[in-house]
């Protein structure tokens, strides 16, 4: 009898290690995706009840969450600020998530006595919140501070270099060297991190284009 191919034991045994490797790779590729999607910034209290009843009708509609912030006196307001992944965030946008998100918050009741709900896209210095915000802006300037001291400070300021190993790369000014050093921050070091308002920042925010 004449075959072709591999067949057998050893064509079996490379046939597993091929498809482990296959599942391998788009598990490490679904992972990292996840992970730089996800926000490393956490609201509390009242604000983080809010976020989740908010990011299923934000998922919904294509929307990504950047902050909810509960401001004016008592905390009466609430802000949730978000973002397409892709693209400019419209007026209509902000009408269509605003006539979701009243009828969820009127059921589950997150701020007893009454609310004002404002909804917004991120100005020119908006925050950065996932680790795909550094490799998005990286070339631009943010403010970062941190939950502690790392070498005896808590605010860094300087130019984004992108995002390696769970760290922003961020290149800054340092005593006792000449030239800028990139240092390496922890997001889960990171309190608050946003851009701060030049040139550069402006011409990218111009160029996105409303996703039609």
């Amino acid at each position: 009898m004449i075959r072709s191919g591999p067949t057998g034991p050893l064509f079996l045994f490379m046939w597993r290690m091929l498809r482990r490797g296959f599942r391998n790779t788009v598990g490490a590729w679904v992972y990292t995706t996840i992970i730089m999607d996800e926000r490393f910034t956490r609201e509390t209290g009242q604000a983080a009840g809010i976020a989740e009843l908010a990011k299923p009708v934000l998922q919904e509609l294509g929307f990504d969450l950047v902050r909810v912030r509960l401001s004016g006196q008592d905390g009466t307001t609430v802000q949730i600020m978000f973002e397409r992944p892709e693209g400019q965030v419209t007026i209509e946008d902000c009408t269509q998530l605003s006539r979701r998100l009243s009828p969820v918050f009127d059921a589950y009741d997150p701020m007893p006595g009454g609310y004002n709900l404002e909804v917004s896209s991120p100005g020119m210095n908006r925050p950065l919140v996932r680790p795909r915000d550094f490799v998005n802006w990286a070339g631009h300037q943010a403010k970062v501070e941190l939950k502690e001291l790392v070498d005896g400070r808590r605010r860094f300021k300087g130019e984004i270099e992108g995002f390696e190993e769970g760290e922003l790369r961020l290149i800054v000014e340092l005593d006792g060297y000449d030239k800028p050093q990139t240092i390496g921050l922890s997001v889960d070091l990171i309190e608050e991190a946003n851009l701060t308002v030049n040139d550069a920042a402006i011409k990218k925010a111009l160029a996105k284009k409303p996703v039609k």
